[in-house]
């Protein structure tokens, strides 16, 4: 091959390149612009809240259900006697792996991210949402948001996704207390679905929504330590001290968790009761309301016994709390 040919050759393919780049350069664009105008989309925009929350919590429930499983065993033991032995923690760990396997910490996984799903979903969606509608408010007015408007959200938000998300979340009690039964009297549950298939069989479709009263009220409480005390110590953490958004992140998760933890424990004590219970040979239920098995838990057991396993709920409640918050703040900054 001549050397004039091989001038012409690679003169030809520098003529090609740059467009070749061009035409490279605006496919990227034109598909990351088709991804920035599908994701604002007024729909995309509106549901991306309710996405991204249930995502994080399905998330944190997987890497928490363990503890969880713990914290409804520590509420169920002892019902109805004062005295006797405590469980721990760490007994009710080793009592658990000298049954079966450790896989059995995971029992009620499938509820649980069930639960997340719709419970999450909405709680953090609507949270998300009313913080928003709130937000524009008081630009409009030339105000800042305050303590109270932060609490408002949580306190509404929690209500109603938790009375959505009853279903799954009574589903979830009867898988882990099922092993606490003696062997003739257990449903083995196979999977949420069979739970809540087997509730609507014995109970009805309205069994569904048991212990519905103190589940929308902790979830409430827990609304209102959790999401209001985070959003209010994160906003005084930027303000007062010079520390990394992740730092601040963590800390204000971890303060939250605690009065999420302490406002929500008394009801979330009286919720897995009431879900628990069943019809005796009698046709009776133990408890008659939420303010029923306060009075009985109180007088019978003690008043100490609403915060049994204060520690191990805290443990579930505060990583929950910080892998929820994380994983919702990346997915925002994805998606943003």
């Amino acid at each position: 091959m001549s050397s004039s040919t091989l001038k012409q050759a690679a003169e030809a393919a520098r003529s090609k390149s740059p467009s070749m780049s061009k035409q490279g350069s605006e496919t990227i664009e034109t598909m990351a612009a088709a991804k920035n105008d599908f994701l604002h989309t007024p729909v995309m925009r509106a549901a991306l809240p309710f996405v991204n929350g249930g995502i994080s919590g399905m998330v944190a429930t997987t890497v928490i259900q363990p503890v969880d499983m713990i914290k409804v065993r520590l509420q169920l033991a002892g019902e109805g006697v004062a005295t006797g032995p405590k469980p721990t923690a760490i007994t009710v760990t080793r009592e658990i792996l000298a049954q079966g396997k450790v896989l059995d910490l995971y029992t009620g996984l499938s509820a649980g991210l069930l639960r997340q799903a719709v419970y999450t979903t909405a709680r953090l969606g609507f949270f998300d949402t009313f913080m928003k509608t709130l937000t524009t408010r008081a630009k409009d007015n030339g105000t800042q948001i305050g303590f109270a408007e932060r609490a408002s959200a949580g306190l509404a938000a929690g209500g109603i996704a938790a009375f959505i998300g009853n279903p799954a979340d009574l589903a979830l009690i009867r898988m882990q207390s099922d092993g606490l039964k003696p062997l003739a009297e257990r449903k083995n549950y196979k999977s949420v679905v069979d739970a809540i298939a087997s509730i609507v069989r014995s109970e009805g479709v309205t069994g569904l929504w048991a212990g519905a009263t103190p589940t929308v009220v902790r979830a409430m409480a827990l609304n209102l330590g959790q999401l209001a005390f985070f959003s209010e110590a994160k906003a005084q953490l930027r303000e007062r001290t010079a520390w990394a958004p992740q730092t601040q992140t963590l800390a204000a998760s971890a303060i939250a968790g605690f009065f999420a933890s302490f406002f929500s424990l008394p009801f979330d004590f009286a919720k897995t009761r009431l879900q628990k219970q069943q019809r005796g040979p009698d046709g009776r239920l133990p408890y008659k309301s939420m303010v029923d098995c306060f009075v009985k838990v109180a007088r019978q057991e003690g008043l100490m016994r609403f915060y049994r396993g204060f520690g191990t709920y805290y443990m579930r409640i505060a990583p929950h709390a910080m892998v929820t918050l994380i994983v919702v703040d990346y997915l925002g900054w994805l998606t943003r």
